[in-house]
Order: structure tokens, then sequence, then C-alpha cells
């Protein structure tokens, strides 16, 4: 790490403490409860509705047009993925070093979104996997840009059963949580033809930060035409942004991998990884997948291998800037895990100007 000083002043309580700057304001709760549609009760199992935004289909292009305050304030018409990139803070020139607690306090934490699993609660066919294809992506005050959580095309969908967890991509970086963010979605089960494509759901919801608490995990359904997905995610106050890769070498036979993750205060799965690892496997690299991790919390990442029944465990303590590596050597394979650590940055520059290309 490059120029790091150590000071003992302000303390790393004062600069937790302090606002995060914003690119714009939230909108006004008295506006959002107004521009709301399909409000409902609890489930029969439970599971709270989340309120899809009036005028925020994709299907009749209502979500386009410029007829509320939240469509311009999080920038509705611009279609491009976001442009920041994990990782922007591994190695920042100019850290300054806490003495007491050895964090920096020039990149601090922040209060970040992490979205736990999203689980498809209700289909049309209830003894049958469908085909679904579609996004959901979040808009947050960085960029106010797609980031993607699913993202599957029409030729390539996955395939889901009713109950099962819908597997995600993304986010492609953190998730800022310093102002209220936007929930986009637009899901379809795949037919022999797109004329007959069912809608699973279709729209926006609004998220308020202020409605959330500290690793305090909430579920959400999102209603829709032909189904529902359960949506669980937290607030996690002073969080850090964890880039994980796994990678499995030496593999000597076969096996059934379960990787799942948990951070420190949540008590609830990540699933990362469900599937099999061929023996022709060499050097294989999982995705790559971006957490957030409260600061002085330990990540944990926990490998179940069938039919072996072995299991083990890497533990990770969340930090501002630097990587962690670990390796471990089981009998039928190497598993090499690297996490970069960052701290989100306080705003996106040149966010204007980016976003109209």
């Amino acid at each position: 790490m490059r120029g790091i000083s150590s000071l003992s002043s302000p303390s790393l309580s004062s600069v937790l403490s302090r606002r995060r700057l914003l690119p714009p304001p939230s909108p006004p709760a008295r506006r959002l409860s107004r521009s709301r549609r399909g409000s409902r009760g609890p489930s029969e199992d439970g599971v709270a509705p989340m309120d899809v935004l009036r005028k925020s289909s994709h299907r009749d292009g209502s979500i386009y047009k410029r007829t509320h305050a939240w469509k311009q304030i999080y920038r509705i018409a611009h279609r491009n993925e976001t442009w920041l990139e994990a990782m922007t803070l591994t190695d920042p020139a100019g850290c300054l070093i806490d003495i007491g607690s050895g964090y920096c306090k020039r990149h601090p934490p922040s209060r970040m979104f992490q979205i736990f699993s999203l689980k498809l609660a209700k289909t049309p066919t209830d003894d049958r996997p469908i085909q679904l294809y579609g996004y959901i992506a979040v808009r947050d005050h960085l960029d106010l840009l797609l980031n993607y959580v699913v993202n599957f095309r029409r030729d390539d969908p996955i395939s889901v059963e009713q109950g099962s967890s819908i597997s995600m991509i993304g986010p492609k970086r953190g998730i800022d949580l310093s102002g209220n963010i936007v929930v986009e979605y637009d899901m379809r089960i795949k037919t022999e033809e797109v004329k007959h494509d069912l809608q699973l759901m279709d729209g926006a919801s609004m998220i308020r930060h202020k409605d959330l608490q500290d690793c305090r995990a909430f579920t959400r359904r999102i209603h829709g035409d032909h189904g529902a997905i359960d949506l669980t995610a937290s607030a996690l106050d002073d969080a850090v942004e964890a880039t994980v890769e796994v990678v499995i070498s030496e593999v000597r036979s076969g096996f059934a991998l379960r990787l799942g993750c948990f951070i420190g205060g949540v008590d609830e799965e990540i699933p990362i990884f469900d599937g099999v690892v061929g023996s022709e496997a060499h050097g294989l690299k999982l995705k790559r997948f971006v957490l957030a991790v409260a600061i002085r919390y330990w990540m944990k990442l926990e490998f179940k291998v069938a039919p072996e029944s072995a299991r083990c465990q890497f533990a990770f303590m969340a930090n501002n800037h630097g990587v962690s590596c670990r390796n471990m050597k089981m009998d039928f394979a190497l598993f090499s895990v690297k996490v970069t650590w960052s701290s989100l940055p306080l705003r996106a520059p040149s966010l204007h100007r980016r976003s109209k290309n």
C-alpha cells in the first residue's frame, strides 16, 4: 500500500459517523407513497410484499416516460450498466491509518446493501421447472446506473423450480445505501415462441434506507402476473466491499460442491455455487462474486463436498484495503481463495458526463 502514514486523530469513530456526500437527494417519502401500485397484504406463509412503483412496466414502456420524479432522479431512461468496477479503492494513495484500530480513516467503511438470496416463490406450474430469463438490477447513488444481480438472455435461460434459489451473477460492485435505492426487474418465463412468453414480474420498487436496520435481514415478495420472487437482504452499517475469487485445482476425481458464504452479524447464507466439478477440471475458476462485509467482522466461506461428506471453511477479517489469500489441500482437490478488500468511493466522479454515454 502506497503513501501510508499513522495519525492518532481524528478518531476512526468520528470518520465513520461522517455523513456521505450524495449525488442527488432521495425522493420525498410522501411522493413515494403516492406512486405505488400492486399493494398486497402478507402471503399465506407470512412473507410481506414489496410495493411496485406505479407506471414502472417495461413491457408497456411506461417506465421510460418521465411521469414521476423518481424516474428522473434515478435516471431510469439511461440503460447502461454501472461503469464503476469493484476493487476501486483496494490500493489507494494517501491512506491514513488509525493507530488504535489499524484501519484506514481516509477511505472509511460506509452503509451498504447486501442481497443474500433470490427465491422463486410462485410459478404457474408447481410440479415442474420453468425456463427463466430477464434481469434484476439495483440503482444506487454512486452512479444511478444498472448494477445487475441477475441477467439471463432468452437464448440462455436458467431452469428453476418453485421454492429453489435463483443463481445471482452479481452485483458487479458493492451496493451503496447512503440513500434510497431502486430495484428494477423484468423477468419472463420462456415458452416455445417469444410472443407466448409469460411475464413473471415487471417493474421497479423503492427501498428506503431509513427503514432498514443494521445486520437485520428481511424478506420481501415481488409479485407479478405469473409468479413471484422472494428477495432476502440486509443493510450493513460501516461495511466494506469484498471481491472473492475461488480456484479449484489438482482435481483427482469429480465431486459435487456446494459453496456458501456467511458474513458476520447476519444469520443468512449467501449461496455461491452448487454444482459438479469434473475430474478433468484443472485450475477451474468459479465466478467472481462481490459482497458487503461489516468492518471488524468475519466473512466465512463454507465448502461442502459430496460424496465424501467433507467440509472445509475459510475465514477472513474485513478490512478497508488489501488482499487476503488462503489455500486448503484436500485428498481430492486444492482449494484456493483470494479476497480483495475495498471501501466504496464517497461519490462517483464525472457522474453526469459518464452516464450520458
